[in-house]
């Protein structure tokens, strides 16, 4: 008895043993070809399956037409490349956001802080935006240090990748190492800058419309002031007179001291370096609706160039011209069937001067994406996996340097700033057609 208990007692561990093993290798069978939430094939079951992509614009209150019909561009994209199955086993989500702040234009501390909260974010791996360059360097910093990819359909102020005094970026206009702290480019965008902007538009006003006296005001932000720099360094070169002394945006928006000096010097042109929404439309109002200056051509960047602009403006008494920092992409056979499908999907009257743009934007951060997948990179495993998601982010920013891209507005590959090679400018007049007042295409340039 004593000796078969024994049997038994030193036999139990054995079969104990098998067992278990038998267990763990059905547990290992079970938990390996099982499905598993969120993740896909071709990652391995490592990695989400979902990928955010994000936009950061004005589209509300007075910045609406500027932002909103970009960021319809950049859902288009999005919309578009799920439909086809772009990145294969993976969905994208678009994620927008809008940097409109309380005085109900675009504003940086807004910008800031949206792009903080999508950082936060694991699945977000990239932005398209900010549209505004005043914005752009209150998010250039955050996004550098985290560090997510942004791309910019808008930003044109030369200062926010550029230095030196041949652009005139030096002393406080030196921005760069305050903007790209880690010295490693995160930002790229696909607008033309201001110094080819302000100096083509200096050139056609010049050369070509023929005016030689100006008058130049600014709105006081990060883009006004160095487009009116640029403007007004060309139009000297140029020969041409600036008269009286530089002015700035009127808190108020009341630019009535600012009429009366433009009588008293009696130019033949005034140009203003900045926004619409900030003091644009009301002081071309203002000039219309004095006797003395009603005639008087009037001329800016992008910042004015938007259907809103145009309508409340209109074509009567003297001139209004504007340029755009990409190629007018309404007039190339490539881009008629991407208008054809963005006017069915959101309207032909909500199409903007960077609907395209932002559309290419979007398209070139997901052609990015899969290139990083490509190439072996993981999504982050889920929203709070921070760790993978700044590896993954870091894979589609290295994938976006290398971007050789043809699309809506033109070929694209970036610079070691992250600027755009397309450096086409298109300069455009408000004019009545077809019993409408809007911006009418005159002349392009490719910049030097």
């Amino acid at each position: 008895m004593q000796g078969s208990e024994r049997m038994h007692n030193r036999r139990m561990p054995i079969r104990l043993s098998i067992s278990m093993l038998s267990l763990g290798m059905i547990l290992f069978l079970l938990t390996s070809c099982g499905p598993t939430t969120g993740t896909g094939s071709q990652n391995g079951g490592k990695g989400s399956t979902t990928i955010k992509v994000a936009s950061d614009l004005p589209v509300s209150g007075q910045d609406t037409a500027n932002g909103k019909p970009a960021q319809d561009g950049a859902e288009l994209a999005v919309k578009e490349a799920n439909e086809k199955h772009l990145i294969p086993g993976y969905q994208l989500e678009f994620v927008p956001k809008d940097d409109v702040g309380a005085q109900g234009v675009y504003d940086p501390d807004t910008g800031k802080k949206n792009v903080t909260e999508l950082i936060g974010d694991a699945l977000v791996t990239g932005v398209v935006g900010p549209f505004n360059s005043s914005v752009a360097q209150a998010e250039m910093p955050v996004a550098n240090q985290a560090p997510i990819a942004l791309i910019s359909p808008s930003n044109t102020n030369t200062c926010l990748t550029q230095r030196g005094a041949k652009v005139n970026c030096t002393g406080a206009q030196d921005k760069v190492p305050t903007l790209r702290p880690t010295g490693n480019v995160t930002y790229f965008r696909i607008a033309t800058t201001d110094d080819h902007q302000g100096t083509v538009l200096a050139d056609y006003l010049y050369q070509k419309a023929g005016y030689k006296k100006v008058y130049v005001i600014d709105d006081t932000t990060v883009y006004g002031v160095g487009l009116a720099n640029i403007f007004s360094d060309e139009w000297k070169k140029l020969g041409g007179t600036i008269v009286g002394s530089r002015e700035s945006k009127q808190r108020s928006n009341d630019y009535g001291g600012t009429i009366a000096n433009v009588k008293n010097t009696k130019p033949d042109l005034v140009f203003f370096g900045g926004t619409d929404s900030q003091g644009g439309t009301q002081l071309r109002q203002q000039l219309l609706n004095d006797s003395g200056t009603a005639e008087l051509a009037f001329a800016g960047g992008d910042g004015i160039q938007n259907p809103s602009f145009a309508q409340v403006i209109g074509a009567k008494a003297g001139p209004t011209y504007a340029t755009i920092a990409k190629v007018n992409e309404t007039v190339l056979p490539s881009a008629k069937s991407f208008i054809e499908r963005y006017n069915k999907t959101y309207g032909e009257s909500d199409y903007g001067s960077y609907s395209a743009a932002a559309y290419d934007c979007m398209n070139i951060l997901i052609q990015a994406i899969k290139r990083a997948l490509d190439g072996g990179a993981q999504t982050a495993k889920d929203s709070n996996d921070a760790e993978g998601g700044k590896t993954f982010r870091e894979a589609v920013i290295e994938a976006m340097k290398k971007t050789d891209y043809n699309g809506v507005t033109g070929h694209h590959t970036f610079s070691a700033d992250g600027d755009t090679s397309n450096k086409v400018i298109s300069v455009w007049q408000i004019a009545n057609v077809n019993g409408k007042d809007t911006w009418k295409f005159v002349d392009q340039v490719a910049a030097q």
